[in-house]
């Protein structure tokens, strides 16, 4: 591995923390959890876990693009949920934006996520 670059993009929201929206090594990209933050005013979306996760992967896919990637080439995700409950919503949003051959993916249930959001998600992709 010859370097890590910081990828950084106005149209997902800013890092809350000493990390980076993403970093690319080599050829992967390896994306910070989002939440579903709308990037310019900084907070939390309406529409309950379908809106958040809607907005979630909008920010997901706006890193990517700021990285010279897309969403078809995400071949990893962590999703975090505070109610399993909200499993399928989620589900449901999050099987509109990828298609076959889907992404590996893990989805735990955690206890509170920052900012109270419903969702996170992380993600792996290549160039």
């Amino acid at each position: 591995m010859d370097t890590i670059r910081k990828i950084t993009t106005e149209n997902a929201p800013a890092a809350i923390g000493p990390y980076s929206q993403a970093v690319v090594a080599d050829n992967t990209i390896y994306l910070a959890g989002q939440i579903g933050l709308e990037p310019k005013s900084g907070k939390l979306v309406d529409g309950g876990i379908a809106g958040e996760t809607k907005q979630v992967l909008e920010n997901i896919k706006a890193v990517l693009l700021a990285a010279g990637s897309d969403i078809t080439k995400v071949v990893s995700t962590a999703v975090y949920l505070t109610d399993m409950d909200d499993f399928a919503k989620m589900n449901e949003v999050y099987a509109k934006f990828f298609k076959e051959p889907y992404p590996a993916r893990a989805t735990v249930a955690v206890k509170q996520l920052p900012k109270n959001a419903r969702v996170e998600i992380s993600a792996i992709a290549v160039k």
